[in-house]
């Protein structure tokens, strides 16, 4: 019986907010304890990633399963935060969409997936992800179906993007305007409407008569409409240059200068 790791609780700086997420040094000790350097690990229920993460750091191979693509895209944030891993590149992944028939088909036979997944593909936190809702969140969110914090470059402040989901192929400029009411309404930044089909001419005009975000001199669109084709070729939403994406802190994410000039939560699992 190990008595010298005690569990993550609300103020452990590691915790993501996961339900399941166990503390890293458990996971570490055990793989220590049960297989050598360049063994392969197998966590085929893999959550948040902590297994993944200490086979990583004591230089494991690694394989991990999870059903929702929540996991896939918190699993995939790590990897680039603390090992500067990215997919194709540094590892393959699986059961994700590679191409637009693929994507828009997954849109039509599981939205709230294809939901989560796009999500995760801008890094923004998606809404009713956490807690013990991880396989797609049903019924009235408010307008928002996503959620990104970005840090300005300055330091000084932590500004929100509200994300918005149209997995159909039914698009008109209404949607457009119910986001722009729900980021009024909301106080936040920018508005960002991911779309698995193209949106239609009325809906670009909605957009652009929205106004823009101002930022150290350059104007950014205050309604940004993405289609998953665009993210798929590589194309991220419109933000200042040198932001911090701190979408997935656990804790309030605080300013780098002023009155409280220090961090209180996890590192930020994104940044640019």
């Amino acid at each position: 019986m190990w008595t010298d790791i005690t569990p993550l609780n609300s103020q452990s700086f590691e915790r993501l907010g996961y339900p399941t997420q166990k503390p890293v040094a458990l996971l570490e000790r055990i793989i220590c304890a049960s297989s050598n350097p360049g063994d392969v690990v197998l966590d085929p229920f893999c959550g948040c990633g902590t297994t993944i993460s200490a086979a990583q750091k004591l230089g494991r191979q690694w394989m991990g399963i999870d059903i929702t693509h929540l996991s896939v895209g918190l699993i995939k944030a790590r990897l680039k935060r603390d090992f500067d891993l990215l997919p194709k590149q540094d590892y393959q992944e699986h059961g994700t969409p590679r191409d637009l028939g693929a994507a828009q088909y997954f849109a039509e036979q599981d939205p709230f997936q294809f939901q989560f997944w796009i999500v995760g593909e801008i890094g923004a936190q998606a809404f009713g992800g956490m807690g013990d809702s991880r396989k797609g969140k049903k019924g009235g969110d408010t307008g928002i179906d996503g959620q990104l914090f970005f840090r300005t470059p300055d330091g000084v402040k932590i500004e929100r993007a509200i994300v918005s989901v149209k997995a159909g192929r039914n698009l008109n400029p209404a949607m457009v305007r119910d986001l722009r009411g729900t980021v009024e309404r909301e106080k936040a930044a920018i508005g960002v409407l991911l779309l698995a089909h193209e949106p239609t001419r009325g809906m670009v005009q909605e957009a652009a008569s929205a106004g823009v975000y101002s930022w150290g001199g350059r104007v950014y669109p205050k309604l940004q409409l993405l289609t998953v084709a665009q993210l798929l070729a590589g194309q991220q939403p419109e933000l200042p240059r040198g932001i911090v994406n701190v979408s997935l802190e656990q804790k309030p994410a605080k300013a780098l200068t002023g009155r409280a000039a220090r961090d209180r939560g996890a590192a930020p699992l994104f940044g640019s």
